[in-house]
C-alpha cells in the first residue's frame, strides 16, 4: 500500500511479509516502514478504521483501495473516500469554512447604503458640478467590463464537505489566493475612485472657503475699524460745535463795542 507523509518524504510504499498475516502485525509492519523511511506519520486503529496521524495529531492522506482494506480486515466503511477519517481539528476547520462562507454572501448582499450595494455591482455617480457635465461612475468591475458581484460563486469558492485530503486543502488554498487577489484588485479600483472624489471635495471645500472670506471682506465690518471711525466723526462734531459757539460769542462782543 501507499502512504502520503504530508511532506518532502511524499509517497511512502509499504508491502508486507509472508509473516504479516493478522491486522496487527501488518499494523506493525507499516509503522516500522513508515520510521525507517523517517516519517512521523503513524497507523493505528480505532473503532474498526484505520487511521495515519502525524505528528500534530492531525490525519494525513492515505491511498487505501478496497483490495487493501480487505487485505487488512477492515470493512470497505472504515475508510472514507480518500481512504482516511478525518481528526475532530479537521472537521471543525471544516464547519468553520463553510459557515465563513455563508458569511461572506450574507455580508456583501447587507452592505447597501442609501439603495446602492457596490459590493452588489451596483453603480454609484458622483457629479461635480450643477449641470451633469462633469461626474464619475463609481462600480466594481471584471476584467472584461461587466459588472462584478462579490459573492462565493464569483470568488471561486464552493462548499467543502472533505478536508481529510491534502491535495484538496492544497488545492483550496490556490483558490483562496486568487479570490483574495480579486478582492484586492476591485478593492484598488474603489481605492481610486475615492481618491478623485476627495481631491474634488477638497478643492470644492477651499473654493467654497475663499469665497465665503471674499464675501464677508464686502459686507461684514469691522468692529474696532468702525468704532475708531465714529469716534474721529464724533470728534470731529464736537469740535465743530465749539468753534461755531466761539465765532458766535466773538461777534456779539464787536457788536457790544459800538453799543
Amino acid at each position: 500500500m501507499t502512504v502520503n507523509d504530508g511532506t518532502s518524504l511524499g509517497a511512502i510504499t509499504v508491502t508486507f511479509a509472508a509473516g504479516d498475516t493478522t491486522t496487527a502485525k501488518k499494523i506493525t509492519a507499516i509503522n516500522t516502514q513508515l520510521a525507517a523511511a523517517g516519517s512521523q506519520v503513524t497507523a493505528s486503529l480505532s473503532g474498526g478504521k484505520l487511521l495515519f496521524t502525524n505528528a500534530s495529531g492531525n490525519t494525513t492522506t492515505v491511498t487505501a483501495t478496497a483490495a487493501i482494506q480487505t487485505d487488512l480486515g477492515l470493512a470497505a466503511s472504515a475508510a472514507s473516500t480518500n481512504g482516511s477519517p478525518m481528526s475532530t481539528v479537521r472537521q471543525s476547520l471544516l464547519n468553520q469554512y463553510n459557515s465563513l462562507l455563508t458569511q461572506v454572501n450574507q455580508l456583501a448582499s447587507d452592505a447597501g447604503y442609501n439603495g446602492t450595494n457596490l459590493l452588489n455591482g451596483d453603480k454609484l455617480t458622483l457629479n461635480f458640478n450643477e449641470n451633469a457635465t462633469s461626474s464619475i461612475g463609481i462600480q466594481m468591475v471584471d476584467s472584461t467590463g461587466a459588472k462584478f458581484v462579490t459573492n462565493a460563486t464569483n470568488l471561486g469558492l464552493t462548499t467543502q464537505t472533505d478536508f481529510s485530503n491534502n491535495t484538496t486543502l492544497d488545492a483550496l488554498t490556490t483558490t483562496l489566493n486568487t479570490a483574495l487577489t480579486t478582492l484586492q484588485t476591485q478593492s484598488t479600483a474603489i481605492s481610486s475612485s475615492l481618491s478623485v472624489v476627495q481631491t474634488r471635495q477638497d478643492f470644492t471645500k477651499n473654493m467654497v472657503n475663499t469665497l465665503q472670506t471674499g464675501s464677508d471682506n464686502l459686507v461684514l465690518a469691522d468692529p474696532n475699524q468702525e468704532g475708531a471711525n465714529l469716534l474721529a466723526l464724533q470728534t470731529r462734531q464736537s469740535l465743530s460745535t465749539t468753534a461755531l459757539s466761539m465765532a458766535s460769542q466773538a461777534q456779539q462782543a464787536v457788536l457790544r463795542l459800538f453799543q
